[in-house]
């Protein structure tokens, strides 16, 4: 850069000349930040003194307003912020969480926004290269969680005082593919399919594989934690198990959240068929010279009897949904099949969040489609009920 020449309009704003002789703009602005710590911040190549100038006084501002947070890290770009964020953050979280969000970043956030400067990256642009297109791939869920990823990384970013506000809060998601998603909307059976469904397992599946599927159907509990059950947890004199865990690839922990600790009640059907479960288990571990005890994991493989797995498990019921011909739906459709059943039924609320292990809340909130269609039935009950009752006092009083 060529001698810098001070402008009229503010002693920290420059002009200079570059190696063809082009005049351009810069300023340097020097500052004191939140510790005491005299520092500079510069800037060169604007076109016209009215752009530097107008840059200068809004970085002028922000240190005047104590924000030099921002100031210092105005170039950091998106995939920088998420680097920091999560080598600062990942010991506090799960195994499994730390290692579905570095998944999340590195695939998916990095490659459409990573090269944005976080303090400029605004809600339209993350709408259009980011959100958007993810919409048109995958289930809104899917997306739900990338979303909700990025806006934790942001929210950090503000605690930091990198950023004034997390702008990305106020997103709708609707999904813009052709394909039908996998909410708890669409994600279950009817009665009748359910009924198939375990018909053909109990034909054509492996003992693990029938009681795995009747139990996550009769149950409503989640993979992961029907994987975390070992025998100390199902008592099958009082008829109930206990959730205390949950297993997957990197290992048994804690459930899901507080609520999920629960006792859920099991009927008659599925303890005859856990009695006949664990006896096969007995059997299957005594051939590899082991005696089952309380601490053993309940759902084994036959071959090897080591603990089945998340793979396992799916891949089983992907293909007795298709040799069943019944809707197509994932292992955790068995949990909406459950809770849909029950509202159906009329059920109480709290006992189904309860035995779910969720809130009443949840509940009307995840399956409020069920609802919505029994008030409608109820409304033509009622009215049905009104115009009987009109008809037979017409004909009465004739």
């Amino acid at each position: 850069m060529s001698k810098l020449n001070k402008s009229r309009k503010d002693p920290e704003l420059y002009y200079y000349f570059n190696a063809t002789g082009e005049k351009l703009w810069c300023y340097r602005h020097k500052y004191y930040d939140n510790v005491g710590r005299r520092k500079e911040k510069k800037k060169s190549g604007f076109k016209t003194e009215k752009e530097a100038y107008k840059t200068l006084l809004e970085i002028k501002a922000s240190t005047l307003r104590g924000e030099t947070k921002q100031v210092d890290y105005d170039n950091m770009s998106v995939s920088e912020w998420l680097d920091i964020w999560f080598e600062t953050h990942q010991n506090e979280w799960k195994l499994s969480t730390a290692v579905t969000r570095e998944h999340i970043i590195r695939l998916h956030i990095k490659p459409a926004i990573g090269h944005y400067k976080l303090q400029k990256l605004d809600k339209t642009t993350y709408r259009r290269v980011f959100i958007n297109p993810l919409l048109k791939k995958w289930k809104v869920n899917t997306v739900k969680a990338y979303h909700n990823i990025f806006k934790i990384a942001i929210n950090a970013a503000v605690d930091e005082e990198i950023l004034i506000r997390n702008r990305f809060n106020k997103i709708t998601l609707t999904n813009l593919s052709s394909e039908k998603g996998n909410s708890a909307e669409e994600n279950y059976l009817t009665t009748e399919e359910l009924n198939k469904l375990l018909e053909t397992t109990k034909q054509h599946a492996d003992i693990t594989t029938y009681t795995a599927t009747m139990l996550l159907a009769y149950s409503g509990v989640r993979c992961g934690e029907l994987l975390g059950l070992t025998w100390d947890d199902i008592d099958l004199d009082e008829k109930t198990i206990n959730v205390n865990k949950t297993r997957d690839q990197w290992g048994t922990r804690s459930p899901k959240t507080a609520n999920s600790y629960r006792t859920i009640l099991i009927d008659n059907v599925l303890v005859q068929q856990l009695e006949a479960y664990k006896k096969w288990c007995r059997e299957t571990l005594f051939r590899f010279g082991i005696s089952l005890n309380k601490g053993h994991t309940v759902f084994i493989t036959n071959r090897i009897a080591d603990p089945v797995t998340n793979s396992y498990v799916n891949q089983k019921i992907r293909e007795l949904i298709k040799l069943a011909k019944v809707k197509k739906i994932t292992v955790h459709g068995l949990r909406h099949t459950h809770a849909t059943i029950l509202i159906n039924k009329n059920a109480n609320v709290k006992a189904i969040a309860e035995r779910l292990g969720n809130t009443p809340g949840m509940i009307y909130n995840v399956y409020g489609h069920v609802f919505k269609e029994l008030e409608e039935e109820s409304v033509k009950l009622f009215s049905s009920s009104l115009e009987e009752s009109g008809a037979k006092s017409g004909a009465s009083s004739k």
